[in-house]
């Protein structure tokens, strides 16, 4: 996984450095063999922290930007964004290949 860390307004710590890269490996585990490049940015707006992750994978690109008053608490809230989006991608893709005309299978 390529992991790019940028900041606005604000210094990136080794602390911080540290803490995204653990999270982010929980993003990891659902692709084993595909290279995934990761965009984060960090910036302060006033009282806001926010926290904005672009995530390019094979056929999609993946947004999420979360704010918080403390930018642990954003980064925790965009990893579990970007979990549920990691996930819902991964079972449109199984449910396309597993489906011969390509479309999703509706249940009736």
């Amino acid at each position: 996984m390529n992991l790019h860390l940028t900041a606005h307004h604000l210094e990136i710590t080794p602390a911080i450095r540290d803490y995204a890269t653990e999270k982010f490996d929980k993003i990891k585990r659902h692709f084993e063999n595909v290279v995934i490049d990761v965009n984060v940015i960090l910036s302060v707006e006033k009282l806001k922290q926010k926290a904005e992750a672009t995530m390019h994978i094979s056929g999609k690109n993946l947004f999420v930007e979360c704010e918080d008053e403390n930018l642990y608490t954003a980064i925790d809230m965009l990893i579990d964004k970007l979990d549920r989006a990691v996930r819902k991608h991964k079972e449109k893709l199984s449910a396309r290949r597993h489906d011969d005309s390509g479309k999703h299978a509706v249940n009736e």
